[in-house]
């Protein structure tokens, strides 16, 4: 367990009368708005984005047999994609973007009311994925890219050469290699004469628009509570690696504080 940051207190943050507290949330709505209409905007951008058509035939190993990325929209026009770190041999995936997976399920009936389908793809074998899958309770769509080009061509995953060069291109620009797997979202349409286009992909802090734990976190004195440590997710775990909670009120919670 990580050390979070220091809890705030009557002792060292401001209680104030109710009259102040409401001039100054009043205040903070107005940058709140600004943020909301921001947003709004750059939402506004993001859909006028130029789109690439996909030439590719991806064939993806799924718990139905081989489907290529057409079949993956199940129907819908628009396909999310969750680029899911479980790379082939790993004994399970990432915990943070399980941590993102475990925001899905709830998603996934209101997204199909959108037109909008939503899966995870990893590079792992899909036994593995199934396997692990199995173990974390998730039901959303989760397929192996297995033996493409899927996960190298959206930036995700790394070859030996990049890796041994230790330069590889991640959330559009250079860096050091990091993993050979990293995280990301992709967003993919396909028309009416059944030609798919990849519209949009985010990686790095672009990913946590699934984290919805983070912004209700976000909400709150503690906020995120995390480190200040290059890593800020270190404290994640899988939902079922996490240690038992102590009672409300006992004095384990509040020793420390």
């Amino acid at each position: 367990m990580n050390t979070p940051t220091a809890h705030p207190n009557t002792a060292n943050h401001a209680v104030v009368p109710r009259e102040r507290w409401l001039a100054e949330r009043k205040t903070l709505l107005a940058h709140e708005r600004e943020l909301t209409h921001l947003r709004d905007q750059i939402a506004r951008e993001r859909r006028a984005l130029p789109w690439v058509r996909v030439d590719k035939d991806y064939v993806f190993h799924t718990a139905k047999g081989p489907r290529t990325l057409s079949d993956l929209f199940a129907g819908r026009r628009q396909l999310l994609v969750q680029h899911f770190m479980l790379g082939p041999g790993w004994e399970q995936g990432c915990p943070s973007c399980s941590y993102m997976a475990d925001h899905a399920d709830g998603m996934t009936i209101h997204l199909a009311h959108r037109d909008t389908t939503f899966v995870a793809i990893s590079r792992a074998p899909l036994a593995e994925i199934l396997r692990f899958q199995q173990r974390m309770g998730w039901r959303f769509e989760w397929v192996s890219s297995n033996g493409n080009e899927f996960n190298f061509d959206y930036g995700v995953s790394f070859t030996p050469a990049e890796q041994a060069a230790n330069r590889v291109t991640y959330n559009y620009g250079p860096q050091a290699f990091e993993s050979e797997e990293l995280p990301g979202i992709s967003v993919f349409y396909k028309d009416d004469a059944g030609q798919v286009f990849h519209t949009y992909s985010t990686y790095r802090r672009g990913v946590e628009v699934m984290m919805g734990t983070y912004h209700l976190l976000d909400l709150t004195p503690l906020g995120r509570n995390e480190r200040d440590v290059p890593y800020k997710m270190e404290w994640v775990r899988h939902h079922d690696r996490y240690e038992p909670q102590p009672a409300p009120g006992c004095p384990a919670c509040t020793s420390h504080g």
